[in-house]
């Protein structure tokens, strides 16, 4: 068993990995897919090396105020629970409410008119990319606080339930267009779905993904036609 984990040290190993797809999308221009699996392939790799194959296993302190965030209540309520609410209302102000926000939506839209209009597009995808590191790092390390290890193999996977709950939110894969209230739907309604699942005694747990994914692919197929009416009109 290793020593106690560290909260600053996902945050800042993660932020650190988003900063490298900032600069490495928003100044080298190189495509977002490839940057993104390779760093994602890369640490995984990392994280296995470091672990031993997972053999090596960090625990943390259960008495620890790091562990409190994962496990501990507030007026009867999880903690994790306000973590959330608060991270979804600034998500909310912050792309709807502040310059930052509208030029990431103009952005996502399209890069070169971001360009014309006298935005800093290089700036902001460095800026999202590194946000998006952060706060995925604080989601795995408030994932170890409240298992009270860290598990190399947790989460792999999830990566796609992100993508799938995001799209299905309405956000468009094309960019330019989307919110974090429709995220929290989105996510809503796949637990919604995978739960159904578990009540029919006919189906496993794997078609969970069968069904994530079909009703993914139905729900990118109305986006197209969707954004081919918008172009149309």
């Amino acid at each position: 068993m290793g020593p106690a984990a560290r909260p600053a040290r996902p945050l800042l190993v993660c932020g650190g990995i988003g900063l490298v797809n900032g600069l490495l999308i928003g100044r080298a221009g190189l495509a977002p897919f490839i940057v993104t699996l390779a760093t994602l392939l890369g640490a995984r790799g990392l994280l296995l090396a470091f672990t031993d194959e997972g053999a090596t296993t960090y625990l943390v302190p259960k008495d620890s105020a790091f562990s409190w965030l994962g496990g501990g209540t507030v007026w009867g309520f999880g903690v994790p629970l306000f973590l959330a609410l608060a991270l979804f209302g600034g998500g909310g102000l912050l792309l709807q409410r502040t310059p930052f926000g509208q030029g990431l939506f103009a952005v996502g839209g399209s890069s070169d008119a971001a360009t014309l209009m006298g935005l800093p597009v290089a700036r902001t995808k460095v800026l999202v990319y590194t946000l998006s590191g952060l706060l995925a790092g604080f989601a795995g390390a408030l994932n170890a606080a409240r298992l009270h290890s860290g598990v190399t193999i947790l989460g792999v996977g999830m990566e796609l339930d992100a993508i799938s709950a995001v799209v299905i939110g309405g956000t468009l894969l094309t960019g330019g267009a989307g919110s974090v209230s429709g995220t929290l739907w989105g996510v809503l309604l796949l637990a919604v779905i995978q739960n159904l699942i578990n009540q029919i005694g006919s189906l496993n747990s794997s078609y969970q993904s069968v069904v994530s994914g079909g009703f993914l692919v139905v729900v990118v197929v109305a986006q197209r036609y969707l954004a081919r009416g918008r172009r149309s009109t």
